[in-house]
């Protein structure tokens, strides 16, 4: 793929006698939307730890923007945003307080700052509550502040572990929304998701995982229609042998 921003070639992570990955490779063009998909345990998570340089691979090579991941770490984080699974927020701060953290860890100036951080929470719904300490946010409120400080500083590339789980179907459609806003913008996407009908809905291609290996990667209809089923849930479910549930995303 010649416009590639994301390149893994056979990469491996052993946990002691764990295979966790075992020799994917993906490419993830600049721009576009790509859906991870996989049970509990495949190895999204760790694919994505190992890209934003938390953890080391056994072996093989990933690079984003044309910098080794594992050589340039810190040139890397200077490009990309990540919203974790764990909301990673203060709870003694308010949201706007949390943002002005991850703002300065960033070195955005305040005018970008300002400006910045009174788009995202009007976009995500949180303006009203900008100023309440996030102990008091609900579950759902915390996951998109967690999305907030992932894009403070406007980062190219953009790893979103399970951005929307738990939160309630109003919630879930304002980051959709706002999901497609930013690949308008031309940024990269890498999204993780239990929510099948959330990848067919906005993912250009997703990659089913299993027990650490690629099975499957396609756009989303044409995973469909080769499989001569009605939805991604189907596909899923026909490669991997059964059902995500809500609690298995962890």
């Amino acid at each position: 793929m010649a416009d590639s921003i994301v390149i893994i070639e056979d990469l491996v992570k052993k946990f002691e006698d764990v295979v966790a990955l075992d020799d994917v490779s993906l490419q993830v063009a600049k721009g576009e939307l790509f859906g991870l998909l996989g049970p509990n345990g495949a190895g999204k998570t760790t694919i994505i730890n190992i890209l934003c340089g938390v953890l080391k691979p056994t072996s093989g090579f990933v690079s984003i923007n044309g910098y080794d991941v594992q050589r340039e770490t810190r040139k890397v984080k200077e490009f990309i945003g990540v919203c974790p699974q764990e909301t990673a927020i203060y709870p003694y701060l308010t949201g706007l307080e949390n943002a002005e953290l991850f703002g300065d860890l960033y070195a955005v100036d305040k005018h970008t700052f300002r400006a910045r951080c009174n788009m995202l929470f009007e976009r995500l719904a949180l303006a009203k509550d900008a100023k309440r300490r996030t102990e008091k946010y609900s579950g759902g409120m915390k996951r998109r502040l967690s999305f907030i400080l992932a894009l403070i500083h406007d980062p190219q590339v953009i790893f979103l572990d399970e951005p929307t789980v738990g939160m309630d179907p109003q919630s879930r459609h304002v980051v959709w929304d706002f999901i497609r806003e930013l690949k308008r913008e031309d940024k990269t996407i890498i999204l993780t998701t239990h929510y099948m009908e959330e990848a067919e809905e906005l993912c250009d291609r997703v990659g089913i995982i299993d027990h650490g290996k690629m099975i499957a990667l396609d756009p989303p209809r044409t995973l469909i229609s080769k499989n001569d089923v009605g939805n991604l849930e189907e596909v899923f479910i026909k490669f991997t042998g059964r059902k995500i549930r809500e609690n298995e995303w962890r």
